[in-house]
């Protein structure tokens, strides 16, 4: 039984391992421990291993951990390219009301919306190791930096510009997320500037 983790890990193409996946191919959760005490494995959150010799993809990781975290602000402004600063933290957005203890523990700023704005501008992309994620979109993510209290101006003015150079914006969404997230005042002045 253990030959199937050690072949989990031979065939891992992302550096992680999950209990759910050793039990479903027929493993067993004690043999986990072996591997630990070997230092072939790493736990780093419940029911999730990191691969020692791999390099940690922390932002996947937090992905699969809090699976209602959504990347959000400056570091979904990274993802999208739309900012050179690589963030020192990470933000997420959680629906108000959402409560996860451990998120203390972590490398993350937390956010929190109303149930209603927190499905906005969902999309699925890419960490910054490949990795799938999922993230807001960058009409949602400018919403989300104009409205924000804390976000450097510098950061905001120059997504502002990539934006209205981005061949693929798209204006009306930009709008219509800007009403409904109550910034688009703001929106429409650094529009009307840089169009």
């Amino acid at each position: 039984m253990a030959s199937i983790i050690r072949n989990m890990i031979n065939e891992s193409s992302n550096g992680l391992i999950r209990v759910s996946d050793i039990e479903s191919s027929g493993g067993d959760r004690h043999d986990i421990k072996k591997y630990v005490e070997d230092n072939s494995i790493v736990r780093v959150g419940r029911g999730l291993y990191q691969i020692a010799d791999q390099w940690e993809d922390e932002l996947y990781i937090l992905s699969l951990k809090y699976s209602r975290g959504i990347i959000s602000h400056e570091t979904a402004l990274y993802i999208h390219g739309f900012t050179d600063r690589t963030p020192s933290i990470y933000t997420l957005t959680f629906p108000r009301g959402y409560n996860a203890p451990s998120l203390k523990n972590e490398n993350v700023q937390i956010k929190r919306v109303k149930k209603e704005n927190y499905d906005l501008g969902i999309i699925d992309g890419k960490s910054f190791y490949g990795n799938p994620v999922r993230l807001y979109n960058i009409e949602r993510t400018l919403c989300d930096i104009v409205r924000g209290e804390g976000s450097d101006i510098q950061i905001v003015l120059d997504a502002m510009k990539r934006y209205a150079k981005y061949e693929n914006k798209n204006i009306n969404i930009l709008f219509e997320y800007a009403e409904q997230l109550h910034v688009k005042k703001k929106i429409l002045r650094y529009m009307e500037i840089l169009l």
